[in-house]
């Protein structure tokens, strides 16, 4: 029986049925498997994918959704991959198309690498701001913070689902309200009894990925990054706005290093909603 051509194969919803398969494709593509993250955005959001003939997937990604459910007022696209026997066939390319017409009128973002910016830019997509990705120790010392951070509770869940709303500019209740089961950490700032920022570490391979990361200020920030750090033996992860300059070069002084730059890329809207003063770092790239 002939084998049906790659523009012939549909494209699917993925389920989390189909997690050791997108751990598989990543691995394929010199990605880490990455499965906890995986399973995350396959529960949180929506994945799309298409299945291989001869067994596991030719392409995949993940579309997280903020905002009323029946009419988002944001999306996210991340973890785009084809596998490596079926890269430059238009594969990446039908399945973008695909995921633009399903949303609609519902603006979209996404963080692009390099190689992944000029197929986005084809689509419709532009550059409105810049990420970078650090990765290390953070080293001790330097002055003490005069914030004060603590473990969060169940019962500061509002004040931050609050806090993100305004600074995110989204309603994101589905994300934040698992971060309790998908991070190690949940950590918040406070003041005068008030919620001023907060964060999370969670577990991606050897490394704890700092995100999201909400705060009044960047001092703020900076508390809450040390706070993580001080109850974690792994390194840490985190994708900044450059924006932080101040954030950045702190960072860089307490050993983390530069990996990577990707592009943030909005379609349907100039720019993303919020106050990207008070946003620092995202959850993850793959959702926005």
């Amino acid at each position: 029986m002939p084998t049906p051509s790659l523009a012939a194969l549909p494209i699917r919803r993925l389920t989390l049925r189909d997690l050791t398969a997108c751990a598989d494709l990543s691995e394929n593509r010199g990605w880490p498997r990455e499965e906890h993250k995986w399973g995350f955005l396959l529960t949180a959001g929506k994945g799309y994918g298409i299945d291989d003939p001869d067994g596991g997937l030719v392409s995949a990604c993940a579309v997280t959704e903020y905002g009323p459910h029946d009419r988002p007022d944001l999306a996210a696209i991340g973890m785009v991959l084809v596998a490596d026997r079926h890269a430059r066939q238009g594969i990446g390319r039908r399945l973008m198309r695909h995921i633009v017409s399903a949303m609609g009128t519902t603006p979209l973002t996404l963080h692009a690498t390099p190689y992944g910016r000029p197929l986005y830019e084809e689509l419709g997509f532009k550059v409105t701001g810049r990420a970078e990705m650090l990765l290390g120790r953070l080293l001790p010392g330097g002055p003490t913070s005069r914030i004060a951070t603590r473990p969060a509770t169940a019962e500061d869940l509002p004040a931050i689902l609050r806090l993100d709303e305004e600074v995110f500019g989204a309603d994101r209740t589905h994300i934040i309200t698992r971060l309790p089961a998908f991070a190690d950490q949940l950590r918040v700032a406070e003041e005068d009894g008030r919620i001023i920022g907060y964060t999370a570490a969670w577990p991606n391979m050897d490394t704890h990925v700092v995100g999201p990361l909400i705060a009044r200020d960047t001092e703020t920030a900076k508390a809450l990054i040390t706070s993580l750090a001080a109850h974690t033996d792994r390194p840490l992860r985190t994708d900044i706005d450059v924006r932080h300059e101040e954030l950045l070069a702190w960072a860089k002084e307490r050993g983390l290093a530069s990996v990577a730059f990707n592009a943030v890329m909005t379609y349907g809207i100039e720019e993303l909603p919020g106050d990207w003063s008070r946003r620092f770092a995202p959850l993850t790239v793959a959702a926005g």
